[in-house]
């Protein structure tokens, strides 16, 4: 019997493999492509809610007009295409799983025209694609060969940024999309079989704290005018953000709304324990020692936990069995780390022991998320230097 053939992207799962459509095909969730909100997706909350979650959603919603826009200029130093921007977006939402992602980022990924079939347009593609489904499913993997891989299939060093930070926002809107669905009672929709994020290992994180240095070898990225410094210099006192500034200062559109999305978020309002706590648990899960090390020092709370956090589960679970009241959170932000696809009200619900409501609990889970985009940045853009 002939082979059924298939043309075109109308599915979540796409080829790297370039081809010409003889016809349109439609994705299978056409009318996803057309919503007002870019980033909830059209996801309908509560008036209420949407007021008071406006000082984070308003920057997160300019992010994704930014990273995601209809039509893309490229140019020498910027590489990156609208088609190559999407391809990316829809690879991590794919490993997450959260329908709504996938069906977004396939129907606006669907009508574009894919790169020429060139043996290294075709390399190049498959290399982005390699890469986000690392950073986003296992970070800690990443390195400098990793970058360098990048580099060799002609991703300039604005290109590099570029596409570690569309992999962190769209790992930070799945996560952020996946608790407000459990806030809303949404039923849990995953995909059997979908693997786990493993916890980085212990390793990482039983060194000397070291330096953070940024890896991409660019003059350009170190010049800084007046107002490149200006803007760099508000990023000093974000814990461990300070030397990703004079990178991420080179696109001034998405700098400023991700410095707002940070100061909103990294204060839940709640308990000063309680953001510091969640930021080491994402740190050591997605192996960001540098990230861990600059959270400690805001830690309050009982410097076992830390202690036992940098061991890895097994010594995790021995201290939660000593301090039951804290596993409600833990658990929460480790699955949702994770797995955004398997969250739901089970772990959101136990967050009201602590006394937390559930637009406290909505936005310390939705810190987490930013948390990990920051992690997989620290990762991805630089190496840890150790102090000698």
């Amino acid at each position: 019997m002939e082979p059924r053939r298939v043309n075109g992207k109308n599915h979540w799962y796409h080829e790297t493999q370039s081809t010409i459509c003889p016809v349109d095909v439609l994705p299978l969730v056409p009318e996803a492509a057309h919503v007002e909100d870019r980033f909830l997706l059209d996801l309908t909350l509560p008036e209420a809610w949407l007021h008071i979650h406006a000082g984070w959603l308003h920057p997160a919603r300019q992010l994704a007009e930014r990273l995601f826009p209809d039509q893309v200029a490229v140019s020498r130093l910027q590489t990156f295409t609208a088609y190559d921007r999407l391809s990316t977006a829809l690879t991590v939402a794919q490993v997450y799983g959260v329908q709504r992602l996938c069906n977004h980022y396939a129907a606006r990924l669907a009508p574009l025209p894919g790169p020429d079939s060139s043996r290294e347009s075709n390399r190049r593609l498959a290399q982005i694609t390699q890469y986000a489904r690392q950073l986003a499913s296992s970070p800690s993997v990443i390195n400098a060969l990793s970058r360098s891989q990048l580099d060799e299939v002609g991703l300039t060093s604005r290109d590099i940024i570029l596409i570690n930070q569309i992999i962190g926002f769209v790992g930070f809107q799945a996560r952020a999309i996946a608790v407000l669905q459990a806030a809303l009672g949404y039923p849990v929709r995953w995909i059997p079989g979908m693997p786990q994020q493993e916890e980085a290992p212990a390793e990482l994180f039983t060194a000397p704290p070291g330096e953070w240095q940024s890896d991409l070898e660019d003059p350009d990225l170190q010049y800084a005018d007046d107002e490149r410094q200006r803007r760099i210099a508000g990023w000093q006192s974000l814990p461990g953000l300070g030397e990703l500034a004079p990178l991420l200062a080179c696109d001034p559109p998405l700098f400023t709304p991700l410095e707002t999305l940070i100061r909103q978020l990294s204060t839940d309002g709640t308990d000063d324990t309680f953001g510091p706590q969640v930021a080491l648990l994402a740190a050591r899960t997605n192996g960001s020692p540098t990230c861990f090390d600059a959270w400690l020092p805001h830690w309050q709370g009982e410097e076992e936990f830390a202690s036992h956090l940098r061991e890895g589960d097994q010594a995790l679970h021995h201290w939660l069995q000593q301090h039951p009241q804290s596993r409600s959170l833990v658990t929460a932000v480790q699955l949702l780390t994770r797995s955004p696809d398997r969250f739901s009200a089970a772990q959101l619900t136990p967050l009201a022991e602590y006394g937390l409501s559930a637009e406290q609990a909505i936005d310390l889970l939705t810190w987490s998320g930013l948390c990990g985009w920051m992690n997989r940045l620290k990762i991805a853009l630089g190496n840890v230097r150790q102090q000698t």
